[in-house]
Formats: C-alpha cells, sequence, structure tokens
C-alpha cells in the first residue's frame, strides 16, 4: 500500500480516521448504527464485553430484588471436588457452588480485578475459613488482600469466586462467560472440557478439525473464532461497537510465536496477522487483516454456536476466509 494512497484517502475522508502501524489501510470512526449488530439475547445474558476490553465489571448482575444460593453464601467451608459431565472435575465449596476464576486477575503474584458490579455477580470466595478437602491439596490454598480490604481465597494463586446465577450444588452457568470466566480445577488450574486437554495447553490461536465446519480457528480456551461479514479487509475497520461487544468479544492480540496453524503473512505480503488498533481504544488481534471475535454464546470448546447468526457472523479458516459464506 502506497504512501501516496494513504494521503489521498486521509484527505478524502471526512471523518477522523486512526492510522495503523501495518498495512492494512485506515480505520473510520463507526457510526452508531452498526451496534447490536447480530444480538440474539440481552447484553446481561453474556456478561460485559470480553477479552481485550480491560474491564473489570465482567458478568451480569442478578435483577433487583433477587439472590443466589453464591450471593447468600458468605464463607468456603470445606473445599471438595465434584465431576461434571461436560467439565470433568471441578472445585466447589462446602455448599456444592463451583468456585471460578477470571482471565484478567493473575496469580504470580496474586490479584484480583474483580470490584464494584462484577463482584456482585462474582462474590468472591472469603477465605478465612477454607480447609482442603478429599482431593484437594491444602498447599494450594492462599490468600490476596482485596481493594476493600477484604481478605479472598485464593487457588494455586488465583483468586476464587462463585457466580451468582449459580441457583444450586453442580450449577456451573458461569462457564464461559464473557469469553474469560471459568470453573476451577483443584489445582488452580481451568477445569478439563470433557477430560481433554486444559486451555493452558493450548495456544493462544490454534485450528481444530470441526465435523461439520472443517478446519476452523480457535482461541487458547478452545472456543471458535469468527469474524463479521459487516467488517472491512481494506481498509481495516469494524462494524461490532458497544453492545455488540458483549455477545461477540475481542480476541486479544497473540504473539506470532504463540500460535500453529495460523497463516501468518496473509494474502497480500506484509499484510496479515497484525493487532488492529479499533476506535475505541481496543486492541484486536486480526488474521490476513480482518478483526476476529469469540461467541459470548459459546459455552465450551467444540460450541460453534456463533456461526452464521443474523447472517453476518462465520467461523474464521487459518488464511481468514468465512466458513459457509462469500466474502
Amino acid at each position: 500500500m502506497k504512501t501516496s494512497w494513504r494521503s489521498a484517502s486521509l484527505v478524502a475522508s471526512a471523518a477522523a480516521v486512526l492510522a495503523l502501524t501495518t498495512a492494512c489501510g485506515q480505520e473510520s470512526a463507526p457510526s452508531t448504527g452498526s451496534q447490536n449488530v447480530g444480538a440474539t439475547a440481552a447484553a446481561g445474558d453474556y456478561g460485559s464485553a470480553g477479552a481485550g476490553l480491560g474491564s473489570t465489571g465482567s458478568g451480569a448482575s442478578p435483577q433487583a430484588g433477587q439472590s443466589s444460593p453464591a450471593t447468600q453464601t458468605s464463607t468456603a467451608g470445606e473445599l471438595s471436588v465434584s465431576t461434571n459431565a461436560e467439565l470433568g472435575e471441578v472445585l466447589t465449596d462446602s455448599a456444592g457452588l463451583t468456585l471460578y476464576r477470571f482471565d484478567e486477575d493473575t496469580a504470580e503474584p496474586p490479584k484480583s480485578n474483580c470490584d464494584g458490579d462484577c463482584a456482585t455477580a462474582w462474590p468472591p470466595v472469603p477465605a478465612d475459613d477454607a480447609s482442603a478437602g478429599e482431593g484437594v491439596d491444602e498447599a494450594l490454598l492462599g490468600e490476596v488482600t482485596r481493594a476493600d480490604g477484604t481478605k479472598q481465597l485464593t487457588i494455586g494463586g488465583w483468586p476464587a469466586y462463585r457466580y451468582a446465577k449459580d441457583t444450586k450444588a453442580g450449577d456451573v452457568t458461569g462457564q464461559g462467560v464473557g469469553g474469560k470466566w471459568y470453573a476451577l480445577a483443584a489445582d488452580g488450574k481451568k477445569a478439563k472440557q470433557g477430560g481433554g486437554a486444559a486451555a493452558e495447553d493450548l495456544p493462544g490461536l490454534s485450528t481444530r478439525n470441526d465435523p461439520k465446519l472443517g478446519e476452523i480457528v480457535i482461541d487458547k480456551n478452545g472456543h471458535t473464532v469468527y469474524r463479521f461479514m459487516k467488517d472491512t479487509q481494506w481498509p481495516m475497520s469494524t462494524a461490532c461497537t458497544g453492545d455488540c461487544l458483549e455477545k461477540w468479544p475481542v480476541v486479544a492480540p497473540v504473539d506470532e510465536k504463540d500460535t500453529k496453524g495460523i497463516d501468518l503473512q496473509g494474502s497480500t505480503p506484509n499484510q496479515g496477522y497484525v493487532v488492529f488498533d479499533r476506535p475505541d481504544g481496543i486492541k484486536q488481534q486480526s488474521i490476513d487483516c480482518i478483526p476476529i471475535y469469540t461467541f459470548a454464546g459459546d459455552k465450551k470448546p467444540g460450541d460453534t454456536n456463533g456461526q452464521g447468526v443474523a447472517g453476518t457472523w462465520f467461523a474464521i479458516r487459518p488464511d481468514g476466509k468465512p466458513v459457509g459464506a462469500s466474502e
């Protein structure tokens, strides 16, 4: 892409544009009419915007006047391991409620980044009376001091939470919410999906062979990656903003060394696997200069619930092509 072309397009543009440091072109500020595209449920059903947003309010709050066992329970008690048909072994508290971890937290050193409304939707598990039951290594139990001064339980360094929408023992409705919340295994890692590979074993981006869709891209959690047909490649721009991002969290930047099977070159030399600086300040990974997303409605690896939504959302192949749609 020549410098003269860039200059001409800047002069011709009536709106403010954001120059990329890549060869993918310019990003124009999206119109408000692009919001909510492809929405299939209320925003609260899937939690707040997902990967790359840097928001601490990730998760839906219970309806006013309602409470759940997760919000009513103030102690952890004896922790134990239970078996879930889809997730395998998960960590639970003394009431049998599933414990979760948050991707925006850190384990080394332990730190919670869930406060305010986020902590209402995801009540932190107190550390004061937690003990290790059968199948739980007491050495992995710890605590972290939260911003409000309270002590929160950690498992292998990861702060532990319950989910306000889990209404009974054994519920795992928080699994995959916002693309950032996952049931805890007894060692502090994410629960292994169906006894298969743990999310930590996967590269940031890789591929899998889906029985219906063929080879498609997946993220570090094994979730299907999608593209939005109303986005543009040349110049690169996005039509998914605002509430749309609650259904379709952006894929945060992934180092090219942390990929497997992805076309890093793209269709044109020096154009392809680049980070997209969106006008809303979010950094988003792209494949062949096509912004990529996950779907908040996909709760576990192997789900492809976002395929074909609104006729504009499609799983993406490692070369950036959409599955089942013409470009």
